[in-house]
């Protein structure tokens, strides 16, 4: 039997925090020991209170030191810029993190270009895209995970068993579907109830954060630089995110075969003969993926849980392997159907 490995989490009020949570405290290894917010002072289970009588603990105000001295391995759910400052000062004490924002997901331009000035060039070196299906033995080995976002966790394994089949002279659209909880806990006008009910849009048309994370990492897979193109939208469901991507093939394969061939060994990958759904993976850590080719057009479909599979249980999957726990540790696999 593992000891117990202590973890934090750090930004506990948003909905990843309480994911991540509600995976810890069933987890046989990790025991929280440490929960913090940007203000503090509440109990757990006023800020969440579908935890009351299942976890009990005060939020703390963060505080590296009181970090430092209770825990091996920090889980950072807070938003991107705000990570760097926790991450400079933990790494160096020996603490193990796993950062859920975009702070450490992007080569240096790219980040400054989307995001903001970096604040941590010399960790940002050290950073491991937290992918396992393509970085599972570099995890193993790092003190700091940069997990991947929702949309890009979709589209990347929905795409890379294909890349050296796609013509890289045409570009690669993507249409993408997510649920609201993806846009955090902050109400705007297009979150709100009477914004999204019976609505879908889109919205950061072509300009969306994570396109530049799509393509930097099908770059660095493919060597090719992809000209892709990706359009967000926003449907009336509270979790769930499906992707149909579209691109032309410069040989004849079986699709089918070629996502069963790549992921034959992989535990949270399930390939699917029809089309998949947003419902059958909810509440998992699954990415289900199909794909149909037409002559040299290729369409590919894949689904995730945008809060899960998308975020807190992907974190989790890599603090397993940071910590040399099997990687599916506690990780839920039974989806929120019917």
């Amino acid at each position: 039997m593992n000891k117990s490995i202590s973890v934090a989490v750090i930004g506990a009020s948003g909905y990843t925090g309480l994911e991540l949570l509600k995976i810890l405290i069933n987890h046989p290894v990790f025991t929280i020991t440490y929960v913090a917010t940007s203000e503090g002072g509440v109990m757990l289970d006023t800020l969440h209170p579908a935890l009351k009588d299942v976890l009990t603990c005060h939020v703390e105000k963060a505080d590296i030191s009181q970090i430092a001295a209770c825990c091996d391995l920090v889980f950072l759910a807070l938003p991107h810029q705000a990570s760097m400052g926790f991450v400079k000062a933990l790494l160096p004490l020996g603490i193990k993190v796993v950062d859920l924002s975009a702070d450490y997901r992007l080569e240096r331009e790219t980040y400054e270009q989307y995001y903001c000035p970096h604040e941590d060039a010399k960790h940002l070196d050290y950073a491991v895209y937290g992918l396992p299906e393509l970085y599972r033995d570099t995890i193993k080995t790092a003190s700091l995970v940069a997990n991947p976002g929702c949309y890009p966790t979709a589209v990347i394994l929905g795409l890379v068993p294909f890349l050296p089949f796609i013509d890289e002279q045409f570009p690669l659209f993507i249409d993408a579907k997510s649920g609201v909880s993806g846009a955090g806990k902050t109400c705007s006008p297009t979150t709100h109830f009477i914004g999204i009910n019976e609505n879908i849009f889109a919205y950061k048309v072509l300009s969306h954060r994570h396109e530049p994370e799509i393509k930097e990492k099908l770059r660095l897979q493919s060597g090719i630089t992809f000209d892709v193109n990706f359009v967000p939208h926003l449907i009336p469901a509270t979790r769930g995110e499906l992707i149909d991507a579209y691109m032309l093939l410069k040989q004849e394969i079986d699709p089918i075969d070629v996502l069963k061939a790549y992921y034959k060994d992989e535990p949270f990958v399930r390939i699917f003969d029809a089309p998949v759904n947003i419902k059958s993976c909810a509440g998992t850590n699954f990415c289900d993926v199909y794909a149909q080719r037409k002559g040299n057009k290729l369409y590919v479909n894949s689904s995730v849980d945008n809060i899960l599979r998308g975020s807190s249980s992907q974190a989790v999957a890599n603090a397993n392997l940071m910590m040399g726990l099997d990687e599916a540790l506690a990780l839920p696999t039974i989806a929120y159907v019917p």
